[in-house]
C-alpha cells in the first residue's frame, strides 16, 4: 500500500514531483521580485511639491506631479532628467515655451514621438502638469 504517494525503492514519488515544479515557481518568485526590487530603483521619486504660504503642499503642483508620475515620467524620467523623451529639467522647455499655454498645447494635441494626451487627461490635469513641470523641475 502506497498512502500519500507512490514509494518505490523508499523514494517518494509524489515529493519528486512537488520539488521538480516547486524549483521554476521559486525561480519566477525570485525573478519577479528582483525585477519589482529593479523597477523602483530605476524609476526614482519625483521632486518634491514645495510648501505654500499655509504650510501644505500647492493642491495644484501635487496633482501634477501625480500626473507627471502616471503619464510623463516613463519617457522622461521621475525628476525630469530625460529618457526616451528629452529632459525636462534643464530649463529647456521654458526656453522651447515660453508661453505656457504652448506647452500645454503639445501635451494636450502630442508631436512626433510624443503622444497625445487630451483623451486621457482633463484640463485641471494639464494645466497642473505644465505647472509642475515649469515650477518644480525646472525652475527658473
Amino acid at each position: 500500500m502506497w498512502p500519500c504517494g507512490v514509494h518505490s525503492h523508499g523514494v517518494s514519488i509524489v515529493g519528486d514531483v512537488r520539488s521538480a515544479t516547486s524549483a521554476p515557481v521559486l525561480v519566477r518568485i525570485v525573478f519577479l521580485v528582483a525585477f519589482v526590487l529593479a523597477s523602483g530603483a530605476c524609476a526614482g521619486e519625483s521632486p518634491e511639491v514645495p510648501l505654500g504660504p499655509d504650510g501644505t503642499p500647492d493642491a495644484v503642483l501635487t496633482m501634477g506631479r501625480d500626473v507627471y508620475s502616471r503619464r510623463c515620467a516613463n519617457c522622461h524620467g521621475a525628476g525630469g532628467g530625460g529618457g526616451t523623451g528629452p529632459k525636462l529639467s534643464d530649463g529647456q522647455v521654458i526656453i522651447a515655451y515660453p508661453d505656457p499655454v504652448d506647452q500645454r498645447l503639445l501635451i494636450a494635441n502630442g508631436r512626433n514621438a510624443m503622444p497625445s494626451f487630451s483623451g486621457s487627461l482633463s484640463g485641471a490635469e494639464l494645466d497642473a502638469v505644465v505647472r509642475y513641470t515649469r515650477e518644480v523641475l525646472s525652475p527658473s
